[in-house]
């Protein structure tokens, strides 16, 4: 039970006699906030703080036979409160103690700190009133909100953070302050972008859900794929025009639905996924046809791509403080051939088809004929890989 505990003397008692014969330990809880109150000069029977390092301590009683039993206290408090009941007990001057007034308690000070508010409406959002700093889980949906409340953004335990249902435009950059950030839904707003600075905010170590759905998103930043403990990701009824290139980097990444978008194909690393769920139902995908190659080969190899190409097949360590960012920002989106090897503004591109049950355990049909198959893009490093790739696939399908 949550209880306050105070020592002192009831209000208009008088504080002479230098004795500590007129206080009192009261004990206020929800049930009762006026408090039960009992005497401690000569009454304590013992003290039991074995635990207290732990915030746990007992105080026994003799009149009546009562054990106060304390846990969850800041270790520390709990030590100067002891060591004052103590010399109450003893009957040390008053005017060396920390005294109280005994007076009811505030409902706020005993009532269980609220973890869970859900509100669904404009009139039930408070205005006036802060949000208790105790929520780990805040519902505000269908109020209208055109901006999230920077009462919502000081709310450093929500690990659950429910904004669906309303107006909201664009996202601050301080949503990455909430470092306990488990869940974040924000379904059915008018969102026309998700900010690169949030995939690289503290959101990366915690977010595991994260809803988009039905909003005005037409691409996700390169950062994105950051957000590595994502679990659960939904983007259907945007306007996406392509996934993010680099969404194998989602290694926890098990349900995925992006349906009634406008992606034409999906990205070369979305094979590399492993997935409980896919749902990419209502995207209009083109037509995968190998033999009509995007060729963006640059021969001879420029210096930057043969650079660019070592620093990535031999992995050689790199970084803003050594190289101008916008190459970091290059490099970070390399392509790989089917050969492996990376290629950066130099390759051949295709799409081909791929039967999405290779990354899903579960998938939606794509589209009302009953097909599982989406196209794919493939890169290639050069013509011998494209050629050798040709070879395959002219003599597989005959």
């Amino acid at each position: 039970t949550r209880a306050l505990l105070s020592l002192g003397r009831p209000p208009g008692r008088a504080r002479g006699g230098g004795g500590g014969g007129g206080v009192y330990l009261m004990v206020c809880t929800a049930r009762d906030r006026v408090g039960a109150r009992y005497k401690v000069q000569e009454n304590i029977e013992r003290f039991f703080t074995r635990f207290v390092e732990e915030g746990k301590a007992t105080v026994r009683l003799r009149e009546p036979a009562v054990d106060v039993c304390l846990s969850k206290a800041n270790a520390s408090n709990l030590k100067n409160f002891l060591s004052a009941v103590r010399l109450a007990h003893q009957g040390t001057d008053t005017g060396a103690l920390p005294l109280s007034a005994l007076v009811p308690a505030k409902t706020s000070e005993v009532e269980k700190p609220k973890t869970k508010m859900i509100i669904t409406s404009r009139r039930d959002y408070p205005l006036t009133k802060n949000f208790p700093y105790s929520l780990e889980h805040l519902q505000a949906s269908y109020c209208k909100l055109a901006r999230i409340d920077t009462r919502v953004l000081c709310l450093k335990k929500l690990r659950k953070l429910d904004l669906s249902h309303n107006h909201i435009k664009q996202l601050p950059a301080t949503i990455g302050d909430l470092i306990c950030l488990q869940e974040l839904n924000l379904h059915d707003n008018h969102l026309e972008s998700f900010s690169g600075a949030l995939c690289n905010s503290t959101l990366q170590k915690s977010l595991q859900f994260l809803d988009l759905s039905q909003n005005k998103i037409k691409a996700l930043p390169i950062q994105f794929c950051q957000l590595r403990e994502l679990v659960n990701l939904k983007l259907d009824d945007n306007e996406l025009i392509r996934l993010p290139f680099k969404i194998g980097q989602l290694d926890h990444l098990r349900f995925l639905s992006a349906a009634r978008n406008k992606l034409p194909f999906l990205p070369s690393d979305f094979r590399k996924l492993c997935l409980e769920n896919l749902d990419l139902f209502g995207n209009p995908f083109e037509q995968p046809n190998p033999l009509v190659p995007n060729i963006q080969l640059k021969i001879p190899l420029t210096l930057l791509e043969c650079a660019a190409r070592a620093t990535v097949n031999y992995r050689i360590p790199y970084g803003c403080h050594l190289l101008p960012s916008h190459l970091c920002e290059d490099l970070e989106v390399a392509k790989t051939c089917q050969c492996r090897s990376a290629c950066l503004s130099s390759f051949i591109q295709i799409t081909v088809t791929m039967n999405l049950h290779h990354v899903a355990h579960t998938v939606v049909l794509v589209d009302n004929m009953g097909g599982t198959e989406a196209p794919i893009i493939c890169y290639f490093c050069s013509l011998d890989c494209y050629s050798q790739f040709l070879d395959r696939y002219l003599q597989s399908n005959g």
